[in-house]
Protein backbone atom coordinates (compact mmCIF):
# COMPACT_ATOMS: atom_id res chain seq x y z
CA UNK A 1 0.00 0.00 0.00
CA UNK A 2 1.66 3.09 -0.81
CA UNK A 3 -0.25 6.42 -0.13
CA UNK A 4 0.50 9.86 1.81
CA UNK A 5 2.09 9.51 4.55
CA UNK A 6 2.95 12.52 7.28
CA UNK A 7 4.51 15.27 5.53
CA UNK A 8 2.92 13.80 2.41
CA UNK A 9 5.75 11.44 1.30
CA UNK A 10 5.15 7.70 0.20
CA UNK A 11 5.09 4.95 3.33
CA UNK A 12 3.88 1.87 1.85
CA UNK A 13 3.72 -1.08 4.50
CA UNK A 14 7.31 -2.63 4.23
CA UNK A 15 10.32 -0.52 4.61
CA UNK A 16 12.53 -0.83 1.77
CA UNK A 17 15.24 1.87 2.84
CA UNK A 18 18.10 0.87 5.32
CA UNK A 19 16.71 3.39 8.33
CA UNK A 20 13.03 1.54 7.94
CA UNK A 21 11.32 5.04 7.06
CA UNK A 22 10.99 4.26 3.59
CA UNK A 23 10.20 7.55 2.77
CA UNK A 24 12.34 9.32 -0.45
CA UNK A 25 12.14 13.62 1.70
CA UNK A 26 13.26 11.85 4.82
CA UNK A 27 16.10 10.11 3.60
CA UNK A 28 16.72 13.09 0.94
CA UNK A 29 17.12 15.08 3.90
CA UNK A 30 19.95 12.34 6.28
CA UNK A 31 16.81 12.29 8.60
CA UNK A 32 16.60 8.37 9.83
CA UNK A 33 14.09 6.06 11.89
CA UNK A 34 15.76 5.59 15.06
CA UNK A 35 13.42 4.25 17.16
CA UNK A 36 9.83 3.13 17.09
CA UNK A 37 7.84 1.19 19.55
CA UNK A 38 3.74 1.16 20.06
CA UNK A 39 2.41 4.67 19.88
CA UNK A 40 5.85 6.19 19.54
CA UNK A 41 8.42 7.09 17.25
CA UNK A 42 12.08 8.55 17.38
CA UNK A 43 14.09 9.96 14.26
CA UNK A 44 17.30 11.63 14.33
CA UNK A 45 19.21 14.07 11.68
CA UNK A 46 23.00 14.87 11.81
CA UNK A 47 22.63 18.71 11.39
CA UNK A 48 24.74 20.08 8.42
CA UNK A 49 25.13 22.87 6.42
CA UNK A 50 22.52 22.06 3.91
CA UNK A 51 19.63 21.81 6.69
CA UNK A 52 20.60 25.82 7.93
CA UNK A 53 18.38 28.74 7.11
CA UNK A 54 20.37 32.71 6.43
CA UNK A 55 21.49 32.79 9.96
CA UNK A 56 23.33 29.60 10.14
CA UNK A 57 20.55 27.68 12.22
CA UNK A 58 18.62 24.46 11.34
CA UNK A 59 15.59 25.95 9.01
CA UNK A 60 12.04 25.69 10.49
CA UNK A 61 10.90 23.62 7.78
CA UNK A 62 13.42 20.83 8.65
CA UNK A 63 12.45 21.29 12.09
CA UNK A 64 8.56 21.09 11.32
CA UNK A 65 8.99 17.84 9.12
CA UNK A 66 10.95 16.08 11.90
CA UNK A 67 8.32 17.13 14.08
CA UNK A 68 5.48 15.65 11.59
CA UNK A 69 7.58 12.49 10.68
CA UNK A 70 7.66 11.76 14.57
CA UNK A 71 4.65 12.51 15.56
CA UNK A 72 2.97 11.19 12.49
CA UNK A 73 4.60 7.80 12.30
CA UNK A 74 3.85 7.22 16.30
CA UNK A 75 0.13 6.45 15.57
CA UNK A 76 1.23 3.92 12.20
CA UNK A 77 3.96 1.78 14.85
CA UNK A 78 1.42 -1.04 15.85
CA UNK A 79 4.76 -3.34 16.63
CA UNK A 80 8.58 -2.70 16.99
CA UNK A 81 8.79 -3.67 14.17
CA UNK A 82 8.60 0.05 12.56
CA UNK A 83 5.60 1.79 10.51
CA UNK A 84 3.14 0.16 9.22
CA UNK A 85 0.04 1.43 6.93
CA UNK A 86 -0.10 5.35 5.93
CA UNK A 87 -1.34 8.49 7.47
CA UNK A 88 -1.77 11.96 6.66
CA UNK A 89 -1.52 15.23 8.24
CA UNK A 90 -4.89 16.79 9.09
CA UNK A 91 -3.44 19.29 11.26
CA UNK A 92 0.49 20.48 12.87
CA UNK A 93 1.10 23.06 15.47
CA UNK A 94 4.85 23.77 16.42
CA UNK A 95 6.38 25.63 18.79
CA UNK A 96 9.91 26.92 17.71
CA UNK A 97 11.38 27.96 21.55
CA UNK A 98 15.32 27.58 20.97
CA UNK A 99 17.96 27.50 18.12
CA UNK A 100 20.22 24.60 17.03
CA UNK A 101 23.23 24.71 14.62
CA UNK A 102 24.81 21.74 15.02
CA UNK A 103 25.10 17.94 16.27
CA UNK A 104 22.31 15.58 16.44
CA UNK A 105 18.78 16.51 16.84
CA UNK A 106 15.98 13.67 17.64
CA UNK A 107 12.23 14.39 17.31
CA UNK A 108 10.52 12.32 19.90
CA UNK A 109 6.89 11.62 18.73
CA UNK A 110 3.90 10.21 20.61
CA UNK A 111 0.33 9.04 20.00
CA UNK A 112 -1.79 10.72 22.90
CA UNK A 113 -5.07 9.51 21.69
CA UNK A 114 -6.21 7.30 18.95
CA UNK A 115 -9.48 6.37 17.37
CA UNK A 116 -10.07 4.31 14.38
CA UNK A 117 -9.01 6.56 11.87
CA UNK A 118 -7.86 9.95 13.59
CA UNK A 119 -5.29 10.21 15.91
CA UNK A 120 -3.68 13.17 18.00
CA UNK A 121 -0.04 13.63 18.41
CA UNK A 122 2.61 15.52 20.32
CA UNK A 123 6.70 15.76 19.56
CA UNK A 124 9.76 17.00 20.83
CA UNK A 125 12.81 17.98 19.10
CA UNK A 126 15.93 17.65 20.97
CA UNK A 127 19.32 18.94 21.18
CA UNK A 128 22.45 17.14 21.93
CA UNK A 129 22.65 18.39 25.06
CA UNK A 130 19.24 18.03 25.97
CA UNK A 131 17.77 21.59 25.17
CA UNK A 132 14.23 21.73 23.76
CA UNK A 133 14.26 23.05 20.42
CA UNK A 134 10.77 22.99 19.43
CA UNK A 135 7.53 20.96 20.27
CA UNK A 136 4.73 20.15 18.30
CA UNK A 137 1.24 17.85 18.31
CA UNK A 138 -1.14 17.43 15.57
CA UNK A 139 -3.60 15.42 14.20
CA UNK A 140 -3.39 12.72 11.58
CA UNK A 141 -6.05 9.99 9.73
CA UNK A 142 -5.01 6.56 9.01
CA UNK A 143 -5.25 5.88 5.08
CA UNK A 144 -5.68 3.16 3.01
CA UNK A 145 -6.09 4.45 -0.41
CA UNK A 146 -3.79 4.67 -2.89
Amino acid sequence: MSTSAPGGASAPDTAATEDGADNPLLEYLGIRLVDSGIGSCCFALAVGPRHLNRQRSLQGGVIATLLDAACGYAGLCASSDGPSGNAVTINLSVNFVARVASGTVRAHGRVVRAGRNIYFAEGQLVADDGCIVATAHGSFKRSTTA
